[in-house]
């Protein structure tokens, strides 16, 4: 057995590559937005769509568990064949090519062409975050990861802002929720056209010479990173984190049991998500100022007052039938603005804290594309046989607010684990680049 593989620290990113990178961080973006609103068009639509089709209400969670279980199951394999063939190529492949299978969605007669199509469509919507969350990784210094995790949150939150009204005018149209789809399929071929112009692969960071692997997607490197306490916890704590059933009926929710009609109900979800926006680089901006205050224990801190936060208002929104008026408006718009904090302000970058850069590829895979997206996928199945006994007010109580407020607990551990893994990783690498 050889000793500890030497790892060669790069020179921090050229002046010249940092003039380039925010256009390529804006790119992404469009991508993650496209991910998001085709999604999101299900979701905003589903009341239209329910009608057209003569579908259950169930089948929002049948259509919602899709994407999950797409993420799951292709997500790693995406991340692969980026390390293959280069992140920005596959990039290119799923959103400009893989795009077009969202037209086809838009052609659907029944439900089952409707499930069939749809499912070939997420597919390569999927496999965008992963890669983007791995290139961000890369494109970005240590002190400046949560502005960039937040910021990439911030434009894609924005563009679901602008559209969500839009899709939700689409009801008003005769087959509307169709022309959605067209949309999104042109969304995602645009921001294939502007990865290939402006995203620029950056230097992989520390990477082992030693090993051409490294920094890749590599299924063998899942138990050495579960070996971390760290990852291993923030794989349990995603148990928790089920704010996608909140996102997939937020707008059925208030159409069937607040009583609002869809287009409005729209303009309501994109309130939130005008909060949400903000949330993101406002969650980017805090965690690293509390990592400056307090160290590693500070993005702890942090994501507990999110947790307790977001259970707090999700259940004021929920819980409390606040009518049609301003306090609606007030009330979801604050939920929304406490939503994205804990994961741009401390989950993503207290991944690359605990890492080696040669692992980072398939930490960020197997954490929200396997493991998030098994979870969530499960949940959403779920809800459909939840809808025959339980109302939708119960559901957001039972499977949203009430698991923020626990995982709010569960963070404790992080406490006795997190900074000591911080320390284990930052001495390690300070001993490979000695010699």
């Amino acid at each position: 057995m050889s000793s500890l593989p030497v790892e060669v620290a790069q020179p921090r990113l050229s002046e010249e590559y940092k003039k380039t990178r925010w256009a390529g961080l804006a790119s992404m973006a469009v991508a993650f937005i496209s991910d998001g609103m085709e999604g999101g068009l299900i979701n905003t639509l589903f009341p239209v769509i329910m009608d057209a089709l003569a579908l259950p209400l169930g089948a929002l969670g049948v259509l919602s568990s899709i994407s999950k279980y797409a993420r799951m199951l292709f997500g790693t394999l995406w991340s692969m064949l980026a390390d293959r063939f280069g992140r920005k190529r596959i990039l290119i492949l799923v959103t400009g090519i893989w795009g077009l299978w969202t037209i086809g969605v838009g052609f659907a007669q029944n439900y089952t062409q409707l499930l069939i199509l749809y499912s070939i469509a997420v597919i390569g919507t999927v496999a965008g975050e992963p890669i983007a969350n791995g290139l961000l990784r890369d494109m970005f210094e240590d002190d400046e990861r949560g502005k960039a995790y937040g910021a990439m949150r911030s434009v894609s939150s924005l563009g679901s802002l602008v559209l969500t009204p839009v899709i939700g005018r689409l009801a008003n149209i005769p087959d509307g929720w169709r022309i959605g789809m067209y949309i999104m399929a042109g969304t995602s071929i645009l921001s294939g056209i502007l990865i290939a112009l402006f995203v620029k692969e950056p230097p992989k960071g520390k990477v082992d010479e030693t090993d051409p692997e490294a920094g890749k997607f590599n299924i063998k490197d899942v138990g050495t990173l579960l070996k971390t306490p760290t990852i291993l916890l923030l794989a349990v704590q995603l148990l928790f984190i089920t704010s996608l059933v909140l996102f997939a009926f937020m707008v059925t929710f208030f159409v069937k049991a607040r009583g609002w009609d869809t287009p409005r109900a729209a303009v309501l979800n994109s309130v939130f998500f005008g909060g949400f926006m903000l949330s993101s680089f406002i969650g980017g901006f805090l965690g690293d100022l509390f990592e400056r205050k307090m160290g590693p224990k500070g993005r702890i801190t942090l994501m507990q007052l999110y947790l307790v936060g977001f259970a707090i208002m999700t259940f004021l929104m929920t819980q409390i039938d606040w009518g049609q008026g301003f306090m609606a408006y007030v009330i979801v718009f604050l939920s929304g603005l406490v939503g994205s904090i804990g994961f741009s302000g401390c989950v993503l970058p207290m991944v690359a804290a605990v890492v080696e850069p040669k692992y980072s590829a398939t930490a960020f895979a197997l954490l929200f594309s396997f493991v998030q997206g098994a979870i969530s996928a499960t949940m959403m199945l779920a809800i459909a046989p939840l809808t025959k006994t339980l109302s939708l007010v119960q559901i957001m109580l039972y499977l949203v607010s009430i698991p923020y407020a626990i995982n709010a607990v569960f963070w404790f551990l992080f406490y006795k684990f997190y900074p000591r893994d911080v320390a284990n990783l930052k001495a390690k690498l300070a001993a490979a680049a000695i010699g």
